[in-house]
C-alpha cells in the first residue's frame, strides 16, 4: 500500500504498471509481474470510510511472492514530486506492516522497529 500527494498519481500509476509487469519475483527474479495497486481514495469511487476525503491518494494491492527488496527500492527511485509525503507499506508473510519513508536521500523503516515477529516477546503465549 502506498499513500501520496495527489500531485503523484501519474507516479503511482507508473509504480502499479512495474508491479504488474516488471517487478522480480521473490523466488524467481527472471520473471516479473507480481500484482498491481488500485486507487483506493477515488472521487468516483472512493472505498474510504467516513465522511471526509482523504488529503492523499491511497493505492493498495495484494503481491504475489514479491521481491519485497525489489519494491521497496523501485518505490525509493520513483521521481516523486512530493517524496517526503510518499510512504510505503510492506506487509509480508507472518508479519505486520511496516512503514517506510523517504528522507533526504535515503528510504528509512519508521515503524515498527521493536519488536519484531522473530522477537519471543511479540506474541503472547
Amino acid at each position: 500500500m502506498i499513500s501520496v500527494d495527489m500531485d503523484d498519481n501519474e507516479n503511482a500509476e507508473a509504480l502499479s504498471e512495474w508491479l504488474r509487469t516488471e517487478a522480480p519475483l521473490r523466488s524467481r527474479p527472471e520473471r516479473g509481474g507480481v500484482g498491481y495497486l488500485s486507487l483506493l481514495t477515488s472521487a468516483e469511487d472512493s472505498r474510504w470510510g467516513g465522511w471526509k476525503a482523504p488529503e492523499c491518494e491511497v493505492w493498495a494491492g495484494a503481491l504475489n511472492h514479491a521481491d519485497l527488496d525489489a519494491v521497496r527500492q523501485r518505490f525509493f527511485e520513483m521521481p516523486w514530486r512530493e517524496p517526503n509525503a510518499a510512504q510505503l507499506f510492506v506487509m509480508d508473510q507472518e508479519e505486520g506492516f511496516r512503514l517506510w519513508m523517504i528522507r533526504g536521500a535515503e528510504l528509512r523503516q519508521f515503524a515498527p522497529l521493536v519488536p519484531s515477529e522473530d522477537d519471543e516477546v511479540f506474541y503472547r503465549e
